[in-house]
This record gives structure tokens, C-alpha cells and sequence, in this order.
């Protein structure tokens, strides 16, 4: 596992791809997993926060929940198609462990996580158009590519 100023040392220019596809959209998918094992999928949001990626649960969520009793998540982008003949900045997937920090900050109620990451995904097309790129950075091997035509 490791926290994403860790993925940013060791992979610089790859990291800040995933970074700015994450920020583009408000609103991302965190899939966590039911007290009986099934998926469940909600929408959130997250931020970089000084070394972490994190993310917040409002009271009584079920995916707080689910997170509590399992941290395991996967958490993707906000999704739109790529255009015709143009450049496409991908998706991203990022998934791990959720860390409990503790209540969040400010006016808003709710519980606090880090995420300590396993997976790092960018997805998205070659120079050409023509081939789909995946990018992948796992914490027990480094930064692999593959094209796929």
C-alpha cells in the first residue's frame, strides 16, 4: 500500500496524469462492499489533502459503513466518451484500502478516510487515436503500459 505523495515521488509524470483527470469532474464512483460481500456503488467526491487522497461519508451512509467494517474500495473517474478524431485525457481508477481519520472538518458532519492505494489505472488512447493505453502502477510491481489496438 502506499499514500499518493508516495505514488507522486515514484512516479511523477504519471501521477499528475491520474491527478488531473481526478480532478476534472466533481463527482467520481467508489464501489465498497456489503456486510454479505455484494458490491455496492455511490457517488463522491474526493481531494488531495497534503500526502493523501481522501474522502468523506456523510452520518449514516452505508458506504461509511461498508468501509468500516471492510476498507477494501475501487474508486473511478467520472466517465465520458472519447471524441471523434480528438484527444481523449481518459479515466482513472484507483483502488486499496480506506483508512479511518476521524470526523470531518468544517460545517458538514460525516467521517473522514485516506486512501491507501494498491491500484493506480489511467486509461486512454494513444497519440494516433488509434489504440487504447493502459497505464497501470501496483505497489508490488511499478508502472506497467499496454497497448491495446
Amino acid at each position: 500500500m502506499a499514500t499518493w505523495n508516495e505514488i507522486e515521488s515514484a512516479v511523477p509524470e504519471f501521477a499528475a496524469r491520474v491527478r488531473a483527470v481526478l480532478d476534472a469532474h466533481k463527482h467520481k464512483t467508489i464501489a465498497t462492499l456489503r456486510a454479505d460481500g455484494s458490491p455496492r456503488i455511490s457517488g463522491i467526491e474526493v481531494r488531495f489533502d497534503g500526502d493523501h487522497l481522501t474522502f468523506g461519508s456523510m452520518p449514516g451512509a452505508r458506504k461509511g459503513a461498508d468501509l468500516r467494517r471492510d476498507p477494501r474500495f475501487a474508486l473511478h473517474s467520472a466517465s465520458v466518451d472519447p471524441p471523434d478524431g480528438g484527444s481523449w485525457a481518459g479515466d482513472a481508477k484507483v483502488s486499496g484500502r480506506a483508512v479511518y481519520v476521524g470526523p470531518l472538518d468544517g460545517d458538514v458532519p460525516g467521517d473522514l478516510f485516506r486512501a491507501d492505494l494498491d491500484d493506480v489505472v489511467l486509461t486512454g488512447l494513444n497519440d494516433e487515436g488509434t489504440a487504447l493505453v493502459i497505464e497501470t502502477w501496483r505497489s508490488r510491481h511499478g508502472l506497467r503500459r499496454v497497448e491495446r489496438a
